[in-house]
């Protein structure tokens, strides 16, 4: 399904009913509003495995503009705060009201986008695997990447992050996805969900390009105004986004709203590794009053 937003064609996707039977009334569920990693990606990434909360909420799945079944828009517009500001605006035509917002990756990022940007706007955040400020821990993402994939991989993880900061041409992408990106995770993924997912490497070019936002925006400064309650997780294993960009996260927003998880043993987006306590983790925060 596609809808208009700021001036692009959003495409989304839902599973479960807003409104279910209970006795005598029609009971409401939350709308658990689902903001994909990559850029370049789609929302495909979330399926199956988010489909188990579709009992407790109405799970919503969007593709970021420039990402997946969307439209592109202008080029000028892959940048944070649009995407940030299309969440919201998404939400108005939907007449979504209170949403709870995940993001994983660079889900997150955006989600931290509309949470600072709108923080009346969600009633909770889930934040996976992100981080708030571009470019984090460089170091210790090299040390990682060559613990797990040896000399040649941290060689490649040293050029990516100290040395060019970002992807410096083609061959450097290809080979990134080649030999680091399987690295991500500590358990082998589907090899079913790459292909999958509708991949759009021109807006990941256009963000993690050498001075591109990726490496350079950052939100703390506004984490402040973020009002609702926020759960954050990371994997203690993760090369990618390391578990310090989240405690980072914790640590800046108000303490009563927080809670942090770690995962040990498990990489980036926690739940492929953890799939068991990462959604029971999730289940229990959106249920929680």
């Amino acid at each position: 399904m596609h809808v208009s937003v700021n001036g692009v064609r959003l495409f989304f996707d839902v599973e479960g009913a807003k409104l279910v039977p209970d006795g005598p009334v029609m009971r409401e569920k939350p709308v658990l509003l689902m903001l994909h990693g990559g850029p370049g990606a789609d929302h495909s990434i979330y399926r199956p495995a988010y489909s188990a909360l579709a009992d407790i909420a109405q799970v919503v799945y969007l593709d970021h503009r420039g990402n997946g079944r969307s439209e592109d828009g202008p080029r000028e517009g892959w940048n944070l705060a649009q995407w940030g500001d299309d969440v919201r605006a998404f939400c108005e035509v939907l007449g979504i009201v209170d949403p709870i917002v995940l993001g994983a990756s660079f889900g997150g990022m955006v989600a931290l986008a509309y949470a600072t940007r709108h923080p009346a706007h969600p009633s909770k955040l889930v934040l996976i695997s992100t981080e708030a400020a571009g470019g984090s821990y460089p170091e210790r993402r090299v040390a990682l990447f060559e613990r797990f994939g040896g000399a040649e991989v941290g060689a490649l993880a040293h050029r990516r992050f100290l040395e060019f900061r970002g992807h410096p041409d083609q061959a450097s992408r290809d080979a990134w996805r080649q030999v680091a990106m399987p690295l991500y995770f500590r358990t082998p993924r589907d090899p079913d969900m790459a292909r999958r997912a509708v991949n759009r490497p021109e807006v990941s070019q256009w963000f993690t390009r050498p001075g591109g936002e990726s490496d350079n925006f950052n939100m703390f400064p506004d984490l402040h105004r973020i009002q609702c309650p926020t759960l954050v997780m990371g994997g203690e294993d993760d090369p990618m986004l390391p578990i310090e960009s989240q405690a980072d996260i914790a640590a800046a927003l108000p303490p009563h709203l927080v809670q942090f998880e770690r995962f040990a043993n498990c990489g980036h987006a926690v739940v492929p590794d953890a799939p068991e306590r990462g959604m029971a983790t999730i289940r229990d925060f959106i249920l929680r009053r």
